[in-house]
């Protein structure tokens, strides 16, 4: 099947990414979008905009019902749902299978076992992964023995998610009982999910992460990102390939995320997720994500591969044309993910009118955003304005290069992290690489962003 038309049902840059893609393939795109984004970028380079409710994401982006009817209206071919929202949701799929819409992602069987972060712990084991010391709780006593028994600090994570919700680090028995109902309300308001699970928190961990692509029988990586710089859970810089890692444990890692792959007979674009133990040089399987990710540019950019493309070519039916022979990991990419929001005030949202908004250009430079001059940034979405995204010959070139990229960057009306994103690039113990998920929060408790 080749699709004449696809509804996109997503917003931001996302959405912009999907149909820059969609043009050069030839596939005429629908844009769902809130009562907030109707103006949006993405709105005005679609061929048709179709309003999916007002601008709340739940009464729109998130409502099951208002999508499939869009995109029956529409009369497409093809759901691609991006990334957040309802990308992982088993239930759209289903609501797509049922109205003969093609979901772009995986089978729903394939999302029910990696959304349930309990069942994907177990297919990793199935499959042969190393998997992070824990397991479910189902009461404030049970926490405790679990805790006791794996050794403390330890992490608490929602069943149900990701991206940091319904996260909580205790370091001590008498914390456990307030974080876990912090936790759980947390959750349940997330994902409408509040069963909890309970995991040995690694203090030295990096956030190393293996792209797949899959048709079912053939199951490829583009190698290895790290995603290690975070705030609260959240990733702010990614890169590729991931920096330091000695060749036999990313050798590992790689096999490891393709066996995973294998196990589930994955279709599609994927991203499995492993904490990687500086101190011992092991690494764990946190988690797969099942749909193309924020920072899935840094990939492209050193393999020279389009994933969206990807994508869509499995969803039509089409076997991977690629084997792993013919990837080929060339130079450096690091991402600057410029959000909207007030590095002096705790990281405030700040939306509002961007009255400017000018971005770096260059051959190693790539920008993935929705914004310009005159944009509105409503209140009631994440706050990524922009990707920079920069490439070099090795590390080193690309963090100067991005330094640069930087500098010539101007967005006005908003507050933005840029200043951030330069502080890190000056900073020597990032320059030397292969820092962990601590690194940030004690680099802004330095003020160095100042």
């Amino acid at each position: 099947m080749i699709f004449r038309r696809l509804l996109i049902a997503n917003r931001g840059e996302i959405a912009v990414r999907i149909i820059r893609t969609c043009r050069r393939l030839g596939i005429e795109c629908v844009l769902a979008a809130s009562e907030a984004d109707l103006e949006s970028t993405a709105a005005k380079l679609a061929d048709r905009t179709i309003c999916i409710g007002p601008s709340r994401s739940s009464e729109s982006y998130l409502n099951i019902a208002a999508v499939v009817n869009a995109a029956v209206s529409a009369r497409a071919d093809a759901v691609h749902p991006g990334y957040g929202f309802l990308s992982e949701n088993a239930a759209l799929a289903r609501r797509c299978r049922e109205a003969r819409l093609v979901f772009i992602g995986p089978t729903e069987d394939q999302l029910e076992a990696i959304g349930d972060k309990l069942k994907a712990r177990r297919h990793a084991l199935d499959a042969g992964l190393p998997v992070v010391p824990g397991g479910a709780i189902a009461s404030p006593e049970e926490a405790l023995a679990r805790a006791d028994r794996i050794g403390w600090p330890v992490l608490i994570k929602a069943v149900g998610g990701g991206g940091g919700r319904g996260m909580k680090q205790v370091h001590h028995s008498s914390q456990l009982a307030e974080a876990l109902e912090l936790a759980m309300a947390e959750a349940n308001t997330a994902f409408g999910d509040a069963r909890l699970y309970l995991e040995r928190f690694v203090a030295s961990g990096r956030h190393v992460e293996v792209q797949l692509l899959g048709d079912g029988e053939h199951i490829i990586h583009l190698g290895t990102r790290d995603c290690s710089i975070q705030r609260r859970y959240q990733k702010l810089l990614e890169e590729a390939p991931a920096p330091g890692l000695p060749d036999g444990l990313r050798a590992a890692i790689h096999q490891a995320a393709v066996a995973f792959g294998k196990h589930l007979r994955y279709r599609g674009a994927g991203t499995v997720e492993f904490l990687v133990d500086r101190m011992r040089n092991e690494f764990y399987f946190l988690e797969m994500n099942a749909r193309i990710q924020v920072e899935h540019p840094v990939t492209e950019e050193v393999t020279g591969l389009d994933i969206v493309a990807e994508q869509i070519a499995v969803a039509q039916g089409q076997p991977l044309q690629l084997r792993q022979q013919d990837v080929a990991i060339q130079g450096h990419c690091v991402e600057c993910r410029i959000n909207a929001e007030d590095s002096a005030r705790d990281f405030r949202p700040s939306p509002g009118t961007v009255t400017s908004a000018i971005f770096p250009a260059g051959t190693d430079v790539r920008v993935d955003t929705h914004i310009e001059s005159g944009s509105r940034v409503p209140p009631f979405y994440d706050s990524l304005l922009a990707k920079i995204i920069v490439s070099g010959a090795d590390r080193r070139e690309a963090l100067r290069n991005m330094a640069a990229a930087l500098a010539n960057c101007r967005i006005e009306g908003v507050h933005t992290n840029l200043d951030v994103h330069a502080a890190l690039m000056a900073d020597p113990t990032f320059a030397r690489g292969g820092v962990d998920t601590s690194f940030l929060a004690d680099f802004l408790q330095g003020g160095a962003h100042g």
